[in-house]
């Protein structure tokens, strides 16, 4: 295998974000690295507090960072909230990545997300197509936040020569994430749905629409493991999708959760509800070529995430992992 552009080995690594979903699987993932991990609560450093941010990183001195951190949630949390979102993500990505300019940080990932693409993007969506077109209006506060943060990077490699990159993972599940039906994504949902019909004895349960729209996956263990292979082997302006290549349809997609938790009963469809967008796919081919993979096959990444959810590993509230 070739030599890697950025050698972990010895190195201080700061995760940002790392009680968060995708936080605490890249912390997870880094433990079999030969470095030492830097994470911080909410109580120890308020991330949207510049003076506090560039004091931590100037004492701490990391040499690589994850930028992991996020205010994240579903539809319904983007259109309350639509300040808190945007200033939120915005603030604390521009503390900690000029933060990390000034105290010396070789190389940062900035974590973004497939929201960030216009809503009629051609599929698979390629890394180009960022602002080619309209964002979904239902989270474009969040995803103009993640774009600002795309951005930040480049402007810091043009401007002072950082190696700073970014990546955009797809639609992520596994360990820790929010299995609230109020505010978590389809996954988790469909999970829950499923155990809670099993251990009620209902006959059915009944997703969203018609189930024919595609949608792609990757358990976050996989996410993190491309991660660390970006930050070993990648440095370009050009933010990287991290995805599985993959979609399935949502009736698919229900048919295996069924499986795996073990509902015997039948799926419905509310109709009344909306299908979203027909299709959601990312293009994988830049991270292919990079040389990697995910390893983590749909239904071994459901039982998982129901095992996860068993244990209770799992957050009731929308995913924040700013620390």
């Amino acid at each position: 295998m070739p030599e890697a552009l950025y050698d972990l080995s010895g190195k201080k690594v700061y995760v940002a974000g790392h009680r968060g979903m995708v936080g605490a699987a890249i912390t997870r993932r880094l433990a079999s690295e030969d470095c030492t991990v830097l994470t911080a609560t909410r109580a120890e450093l308020d991330l949207t507090r510049q003076s506090d941010v560039e004091s931590w990183m100037e004492k701490n001195r990391p040499d690589a960072v994850f930028l992991a951190a996020a205010k994240v949630g579903g539809i319904l949390a983007n259109d309350t909230y639509p300040a808190d979102f945007l200033y939120e993500n915005m603030i604390l990505e521009a503390n900690i990545i000029n933060a990390a300019h000034k105290a010396g940080v070789e190389k940062l990932m900035f974590l973004g997300s497939s929201c960030i693409y216009p809503k009629f993007a051609e599929q698979p969506i390629v890394e180009e197509s960022l602002l080619t077109g309209s964002l979904e209006p239902t989270n474009e506060w969040y995803a103009i936040a993640k774009i600002a943060g795309i951005k930040l990077c480049q402007a810091f490699r043009r401007q002072h020569g950082t190696d700073f990159i970014s990546a955009m993972p797809t639609n992520l599940y596994g360990p820790g994430d929010n299995f609230d039906l109020k505010s978590s994504h389809v996954m988790p949902a469909l999970i829950r749905k499923a155990h809670e019909a099993k251990v009620n004895g209902q006959a059915e349960i009944t997703v969203w629409g018609t189930g024919t729209p595609r949608r792609e996956f990757l358990h976050v263990d996989d996410c993190a493991d491309a991660c660390v292979h970006l930050m070993k082997n990648y440095s370009a302006e050009t933010h990287v999708n991290v995805g599985s290549g993959e979609d399935v349809t949502i009736l698919e997609l229900t048919q295996l959760v069924c499986d795996v938790v073990g509902f015997k009963g039948s799926i419905a469809h509310d109709l009344s509800k909306p299908d979203g967008t027909p299709r959601k796919l990312m293009s994988a081919e830049k991270l292919r070529a990079l040389g990697w993979k995910p390893s983590i096959a749909l239904r071994d990444g459901v039982a998982n995430a129901y095992a996860a959810f068993l244990k209770g590993e799992f957050t009731e509230r929308s995913r924040e992992s700013a620390a």
